[in-house]
């Protein structure tokens, strides 16, 4: 439906602080650290969760899963695009990330109990604000590293959570590197 109304546009600015703080949060273990790869990872946390939406039938939330599969649309349209251009390798590695991460939802996917299954689906908590930031990447070619949070006049103090600074000040946590 047109409206002739101009669809609000985001900042360059805006963007930029979004990918740093993003990208100020540390991987999960045993995610791959390439835009390409996380990108797979992502699409593998979303396609599960639509895949267990989708068992729940009238249960499931329809708004969340015409978002998700809009979500999944936007990675794996991404991953198309990426895998033209990487190496056989890189894109093997990142389809492993992908079934790493549908491996985690056969729990779920594989429960016969519907009330398990539904608890499941309503405590997704969502993807990590890196995934899209990854697509967008992975889409447009950019290959430079992401923007720090010192690159957007921002810091560690103002942007993460005091318990994710302590966890990565003691070593429990990995922090990303903020040299790239």
């Amino acid at each position: 439906m047109i409206t002739g109304r101009t669809a609000p546009t985001e900042s360059v600015n805006s963007l930029r602080e979004r990918e740093a703080v993003a990208y100020a949060y540390p991987l999960p273990p045993g995610v791959p650290a390439d835009d390409f790869g996380f990108l797979a990872y992502c699409d593998g946390l979303i396609t599960g969760h639509i895949q267990l939406g989708e068992t729940l039938g009238e249960g499931a939330d329809t708004e969340l899963l015409r978002l998700g599969r809009l979500e999944r649309q936007d990675f794996e349209s991404a991953r198309i695009v990426g895998a033209a251009r990487l190496p056989a390798a890189q894109v093997a590695a990142a389809n492993a990330a992908y079934e790493r991460a549908m491996v985690r939802w056969q729990p779920y996917l594989n429960n016969p109990d519907t009330d398990q299954r539904q608890e499941a689906f309503d405590l997704f908590f969502g993807l990590p604000g890196r995934c899209e930031h990854a697509a967008r990447r992975v889409r447009a070619n950019i290959t430079t590293a992401p923007l720090t949070l010192e690159d957007v006049g921002l810091t560690r103090q103002e942007v993460l959570p005091p318990s994710l600074i302590a966890a990565e000040d003691s070593g429990q946590v990995e922090a990303p590197p903020s040299d790239r």
